[in-house]
Protein backbone atom coordinates (compact mmCIF):
# COMPACT_ATOMS: atom_id res chain seq x y z
CA UNK A 1 0.00 0.00 0.00
CA UNK A 2 1.08 3.48 -0.65
CA UNK A 3 0.61 6.60 1.51
CA UNK A 4 1.56 10.09 0.23
CA UNK A 5 2.07 12.40 3.01
CA UNK A 6 2.93 16.18 3.18
CA UNK A 7 3.63 18.07 6.29
CA UNK A 8 3.12 21.98 6.26
CA UNK A 9 2.96 24.52 9.16
CA UNK A 10 -0.17 25.98 10.62
CA UNK A 11 0.82 29.22 9.46
CA UNK A 12 -2.42 32.00 9.90
CA UNK A 13 -0.40 34.23 8.02
CA UNK A 14 -0.66 31.66 4.92
CA UNK A 15 -4.47 32.80 4.90
CA UNK A 16 -5.48 35.74 3.27
CA UNK A 17 -7.69 37.24 5.93
CA UNK A 18 -3.83 37.45 8.07
CA UNK A 19 -2.02 38.20 5.04
CA UNK A 20 -1.23 41.98 4.16
CA UNK A 21 -0.12 43.51 0.64
CA UNK A 22 3.05 42.36 0.94
CA UNK A 23 3.66 38.47 2.05
CA UNK A 24 5.05 38.09 5.17
CA UNK A 25 6.36 34.29 4.25
CA UNK A 26 6.84 34.01 0.65
CA UNK A 27 9.38 31.38 0.71
CA UNK A 28 6.77 29.53 3.01
CA UNK A 29 3.92 29.83 1.37
CA UNK A 30 5.48 28.59 -2.37
CA UNK A 31 6.81 25.69 -0.31
CA UNK A 32 3.42 24.60 1.13
CA UNK A 33 1.58 24.58 -2.47
CA UNK A 34 4.11 22.60 -4.25
CA UNK A 35 4.26 20.01 -1.12
CA UNK A 36 0.01 19.92 -1.16
CA UNK A 37 0.49 20.42 -5.17
CA UNK A 38 2.47 17.49 -4.70
CA UNK A 39 -0.03 15.08 -2.83
CA UNK A 40 -3.35 16.40 -5.10
CA UNK A 41 -1.47 15.29 -8.28
CA UNK A 42 -1.10 11.75 -6.76
CA UNK A 43 -4.88 11.82 -7.10
CA UNK A 44 -5.68 10.31 -4.10
CA UNK A 45 -9.57 10.18 -3.68
CA UNK A 46 -9.66 11.17 -0.33
CA UNK A 47 -7.23 13.22 1.81
CA UNK A 48 -6.92 12.84 5.67
CA UNK A 49 -5.55 16.27 7.60
CA UNK A 50 -4.39 15.71 10.82
CA UNK A 51 -4.58 19.22 12.49
CA UNK A 52 -4.42 19.99 16.00
CA UNK A 53 -6.50 22.97 16.50
CA UNK A 54 -8.89 25.24 14.20
CA UNK A 55 -6.57 27.48 12.55
CA UNK A 56 -4.23 24.63 11.30
CA UNK A 57 -7.62 23.02 10.08
CA UNK A 58 -8.30 25.91 8.17
CA UNK A 59 -4.72 26.31 7.01
CA UNK A 60 -4.99 22.59 5.63
CA UNK A 61 -8.48 23.28 3.31
CA UNK A 62 -7.10 26.61 1.97
CA UNK A 63 -3.79 25.18 1.07
CA UNK A 64 -5.84 22.00 -0.53
CA UNK A 65 -8.62 24.74 -2.32
CA UNK A 66 -5.61 26.55 -3.20
CA UNK A 67 -4.02 23.32 -5.01
CA UNK A 68 -7.32 22.50 -6.99
CA UNK A 69 -7.81 19.58 -5.32
CA UNK A 70 -11.49 18.52 -5.67
CA UNK A 71 -10.93 15.05 -3.51
CA UNK A 72 -13.08 14.29 -0.25
CA UNK A 73 -11.28 16.15 2.73
CA UNK A 74 -11.46 14.03 5.80
CA UNK A 75 -10.93 16.32 8.71
CA UNK A 76 -9.47 13.39 11.55
CA UNK A 77 -8.44 9.62 11.23
CA UNK A 78 -6.28 7.60 11.34
CA UNK A 79 -3.19 7.88 9.35
CA UNK A 80 -2.84 4.02 9.01
CA UNK A 81 -5.13 2.98 5.84
CA UNK A 82 -5.10 6.73 4.43
CA UNK A 83 -4.25 7.39 0.68
CA UNK A 84 -3.06 10.78 1.14
CA UNK A 85 -2.42 12.78 4.73
CA UNK A 86 -1.87 16.07 4.87
CA UNK A 87 -0.16 16.77 8.32
CA UNK A 88 0.01 20.27 9.83
CA UNK A 89 2.81 21.14 12.38
CA UNK A 90 5.43 22.95 13.29
CA UNK A 91 8.62 23.17 15.92
CA UNK A 92 9.51 25.35 18.47
CA UNK A 93 8.07 29.17 18.67
CA UNK A 94 11.19 29.81 20.80
CA UNK A 95 14.12 30.64 18.43
CA UNK A 96 14.75 34.22 18.82
CA UNK A 97 14.37 37.19 21.54
CA UNK A 98 11.60 38.46 19.50
CA UNK A 99 9.79 34.86 19.28
CA UNK A 100 6.28 34.28 20.33
CA UNK A 101 7.60 32.51 23.35
CA UNK A 102 11.03 34.40 23.45
CA UNK A 103 13.91 32.44 23.40
CA UNK A 104 14.54 28.97 24.60
CA UNK A 105 17.96 27.92 24.04
CA UNK A 106 16.60 24.08 23.98
CA UNK A 107 14.66 24.91 21.04
CA UNK A 108 17.42 24.71 18.76
CA UNK A 109 18.20 20.77 19.54
CA UNK A 110 14.57 19.73 19.80
CA UNK A 111 13.99 21.26 15.89
CA UNK A 112 17.13 19.92 15.09
CA UNK A 113 15.91 16.16 15.98
CA UNK A 114 12.45 16.84 14.57
CA UNK A 115 14.13 17.88 11.02
CA UNK A 116 16.63 14.85 10.52
CA UNK A 117 13.44 12.74 11.28
CA UNK A 118 11.41 14.68 9.02
CA UNK A 119 14.44 15.19 6.34
CA UNK A 120 15.20 11.32 6.45
CA UNK A 121 11.33 9.89 6.19
CA UNK A 122 12.33 8.47 9.81
CA UNK A 123 8.90 7.71 11.42
CA UNK A 124 10.45 5.80 14.40
CA UNK A 125 12.14 8.62 15.42
CA UNK A 126 9.07 10.85 15.70
CA UNK A 127 8.01 8.38 17.92
CA UNK A 128 10.65 9.64 20.30
CA UNK A 129 9.39 13.08 20.51
CA UNK A 130 9.03 14.67 23.75
CA UNK A 131 5.37 16.28 23.98
CA UNK A 132 5.63 17.69 27.29
CA UNK A 133 9.30 19.38 25.70
CA UNK A 134 7.12 20.09 22.63
CA UNK A 135 4.58 22.09 24.92
CA UNK A 136 6.79 24.27 26.80
CA UNK A 137 9.24 24.92 23.44
CA UNK A 138 5.15 26.19 22.25
CA UNK A 139 5.52 23.39 19.12
CA UNK A 140 2.01 22.96 17.31
CA UNK A 141 0.53 19.50 15.63
CA UNK A 142 3.53 17.71 17.29
CA UNK A 143 0.56 14.51 18.09
CA UNK A 144 0.09 14.47 14.72
CA UNK A 145 3.21 14.71 13.78
CA UNK A 146 4.26 11.64 16.03
CA UNK A 147 1.20 9.84 14.37
CA UNK A 148 3.20 8.89 11.08
CA UNK A 149 5.10 6.66 13.18
CA UNK A 150 2.52 4.08 11.84
CA UNK A 151 4.70 4.30 8.49
CA UNK A 152 7.92 2.58 11.02
CA UNK A 153 7.82 -0.14 9.21
CA UNK A 154 6.96 1.74 5.56
CA UNK A 155 9.71 2.17 2.76
CA UNK A 156 9.66 6.32 2.93
CA UNK A 157 11.30 8.43 -0.23
CA UNK A 158 11.35 12.22 2.11
CA UNK A 159 11.98 15.82 0.31
CA UNK A 160 12.61 18.48 2.23
CA UNK A 161 10.95 21.56 0.67
CA UNK A 162 11.56 24.35 3.11
CA UNK A 163 13.32 24.76 6.86
CA UNK A 164 13.28 28.29 8.47
CA UNK A 165 12.61 29.90 11.33
CA UNK A 166 10.85 33.72 10.11
CA UNK A 167 9.61 35.54 13.35
CA UNK A 168 11.73 33.25 15.37
CA UNK A 169 9.00 29.74 14.85
CA UNK A 170 10.15 26.60 13.15
CA UNK A 171 8.63 25.59 10.24
CA UNK A 172 8.97 22.98 7.31
CA UNK A 173 7.33 21.71 4.31
CA UNK A 174 8.24 17.85 3.66
CA UNK A 175 6.51 15.09 1.06
CA UNK A 176 7.16 12.00 2.24
CA UNK A 177 6.23 8.81 -0.21
CA UNK A 178 5.71 5.98 1.70
CA UNK A 179 5.07 1.73 0.85
CA UNK A 180 4.84 -0.66 3.10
Amino acid sequence: MRTSVAIVPGLPALLHEYSSRVDPVPEVRDACREGVAWLAERSPSTVTVMASSSTALRVAEWLLTEVGFTGEVARSGSPTGAEGLLVVANGSARRGEKAPGHLDPRSFDFDEQLETALGKGDAAALGDIDLSLADALLADGLGSLRSLVAFADASVTSTMLYAGDPYGVRYWVATWDCSS
